[in-house]
């Protein structure tokens, strides 16, 4: 299947609603963390997978990932990669280390709030019933990790929907990459839902 190209109007519609997640997040955030948390989505973009990876970083990179499954109007695999540098950032903040069981933890809990804020904006923007699974956490390299994702899902999928996030807490910025990769009809039913379906 050829990639559907979206117009900046579609593009501009998909971004609206992460930022609407992201005041969510960043509200979940703040009170998990007990300080200001501001989140933004400064560029979304619709591409191709191995476009999507390589906007993400090094496919080589080494990086913490939290995947959810997706089930309900649309079937998808909602992922948030984070590098080493800000997965370490973000486990200090929390007073936990990321090297172990309790840092792991950590990030698994801000990757499900995350993701959850992303994907709720979405299903409520659209009109959409979904079911997250529980988040998985994975540190390997970028490449790996999307490949071990891909692999999971027998239907394949060929089109991701890149987020770039920045998180900032006191003064502390991690830049994040959220991922949702959905099945092929999932991004054309997102679309016409919000009434910029093609």
């Amino acid at each position: 299947m050829s990639t559907a190209r979206y117009t900046d109007l579609q593009l501009d519609a998909l971004r609206e609603l992460a930022n609407i997640g992201a005041g969510t997040a960043g509200t979940a955030l703040s009170s998990l963390l007990e300080r200001p948390v501001v989140i933004s989505v400064p560029n979304a973009a619709a591409l191709e997978l191995a476009d999507a990876v390589e906007a993400a970083g090094d496919p080589e990179d080494v990086v913490w990932a939290i995947a959810v499954a997706v089930h309900g109007n649309i079937d998808a695999t909602a992922l948030l990669l984070i590098s080493e540098d800000d997965a370490g950032t973000i486990c200090t903040l929390l007073g936990a280390d990321v090297e172990d069981a309790h840092g792991r933890s950590a990030l698994q809990e801000i990757g499900n709030i995350l993701v959850a804020s992303y994907v709720g904006a979405l299903a409520t923007m659209a009109g959409f019933e979904l079911e997250l699974r529980p988040p998985v956490v994975a540190r390997d390299m970028l490449g790996a990790v999307v490949a071990t994702v891909l692999a999971s899902n027998s239907d394949g999928h060929d089109l991701a929907l890149l987020l770039e996030s920045e998180l900032e807490v006191e003064g502390a910025a991690c830049s994040l990459s959220f991922m949702l990769l959905p099945t092929p009809d999932g991004v054309e039913e997102l679309l016409n839902r919000i009434g910029l379906g093609g």
